[in-house]
């Protein structure tokens, strides 16, 4: 692809940015996670061209993990090489984030979330990426074998070092994350964001309580797995296609999980996202943003034109009274 990329001037146009919790950061509505399709394993001119694609509509805000692949750590390197064929003369325009808390290399050393680990990871992901710094960086999960404080003050002291400008949670329920709030309270860590899975089809962040009071106390949430890997799409409205992704890939959406019940409420949710003049991918993108407790929503694509299909949810984001008790009767 060549590589003298200029963005479109009209970037800022259509696309809606929210404040992240209490802090000054403004995150697009809509994000782009490079979750999947970004590894070894993908088309490098694709990549390049969705991400140019989310920046000329306005998505600044671009989503890593340090084990994101296949193989671990090739998104990362990816997405250096975007960057350096053309993107990254926008870098004060971008938000990138990058995690560390799934297992990346052999040893004691290689996951959870120690000092040792969490600084040694966050490196090599600037090299991979060839940043100076990222702008969020996220501890990836949970864990019960490290004392919280160490993890909470190796977040503190990478933010503190300026290799990260904020802080950021993945994986954190209700309790876990007023307990290392309350840390990062005590150390004026600029602790901004919780990403969790949430969607229409797994409410979680609902019923423990996570989405209320992170609304409540100046604390950002993105999300991710918005369209649950592809079902609030019209991909399985009749039935389970040969090439879908629970037919070649079980790990992330097991055929089994698609049960004939799952599918009638596909079904009548994609009738009232008819209604509402959108895709059914639109409408469950826009629900999720419905009450502005969401600061952003990550969406991932397999090529260009499905970035610019999950941001025409942008038209429409209002829901009367009546299509939200539709939706939770449709649900619940």
């Amino acid at each position: 692809m060549d590589d003298r990329y200029v963005a479109d001037e009209k970037r800022y146009a259509a696309m809606q940015y929210n404040r992240c919790g209490a802090s000054g950061l403004r995150l697009p509505a809509v994000s782009l996670g490079l979750w999947h399709n970004f590894g070894s394993n993908g088309n490098f001119d694709n990549m390049e061209a969705m991400c140019r694609t989310a920046f000329d509509n306005g998505i600044t805000h671009f989503d890593l993990a340090n084990n994101y692949g296949p193989a671990a750590g090739t998104a990362e390197e990816n997405f250096g090489r975007i960057l350096k064929n053309g993107l990254g003369a926008y870098r004060n325009e971008l938000v990138i984030s990058t995690k560390a808390g799934y297992g990346m290399w052999p040893g004691p050393y290689g996951d959870g979330g120690s000092k040792k680990y969490l600084v040694a990871s966050l490196d090599q992901s600037l090299k991979r990426m060839g940043l100076e710094y990222v702008d969020i960086f996220y501890h990836h999960r949970p864990d019960s074998q490290t004392p919280l404080e160490e993890t909470a003050r190796a977040l503190d002291g990478i933010v503190r070092s300026g290799k990260a400008l904020y802080v950021g949670i993945s994986n954190y329920d209700r309790e876990q994350t007023m307990a290392i709030a309350e840390l990062f309270g005590e150390m004026g860590t600029p602790f901004i964001i919780n990403q969790r899975r949430y969607s229409m089809l797994d409410r979680t962040m609902e019923r423990d309580g996570l989405k209320s009071y992170a609304a409540a106390h100046g604390i950002g949430i993105i999300t991710f797995c918005p369209l649950e890997q592809g079902l609030l799409t019209d991909r399985y409205l009749h039935g389970i296609p040969e090439d879908s992704r629970a037919r070649r890939d079980g790990r992330f959406l097991q055929e089994s999980a698609i049960t004939e019940e799952k599918l009638a409420k596909i079904r009548a949710l994609n009738e009232l996202a008819a209604q509402r003049d959108q895709s059914l991918a639109q409408m469950a993108l826009a629900w999720i943003l419905r009450d502005g407790d969401v600061t952003s929503v990550l969406i991932g694509a397999s090529k260009p034109s499905q970035i610019l299909d999950n941001i025409g949810m942008l038209k429409n984001l209002s829901f009367t009274a009546e299509e939200r008790e539709q939706i939770d009767e449709i649900l619940l």
